[in-house]
């Protein structure tokens, strides 16, 4: 435990910054699985849709530091051949 008052705010901070990391992440997983979802039912709008949703997600996420952005970029390709692979 510290025992420096900037050590104590800054384990406050990070706990605050890990819970905000933890929502972008969970997020981008369940976009994904929707877009996934939409694919598999065959609905050409919902599936534009949700990949958008996804790839914006990602652009934010990316932007807050959240995830790393070669990460981003990976699961975007991903989706796109998840999104083409449907299209088939």
């Amino acid at each position: 435990m510290p025992n420096i008052n900037q050590q104590k705010k800054r384990v406050r901070s990070a706990a605050r910054q890990r819970l905000e990391n933890l929502r972008y992440r969970s997020t981008a997983k369940t976009l994904a699985k929707r877009l996934e979802a939409a694919v598999t039912a065959g609905d050409k709008n919902q599936v534009e849709t949700e990949r958008l949703a996804l790839e914006r997600w990602l652009d934010r996420s990316v932007a807050k530091g959240a995830l790393h952005r070669n990460t981003a970029a990976r699961r975007k390709a991903q989706a796109a051949r998840l999104v083409s692979a449907g299209k088939r």
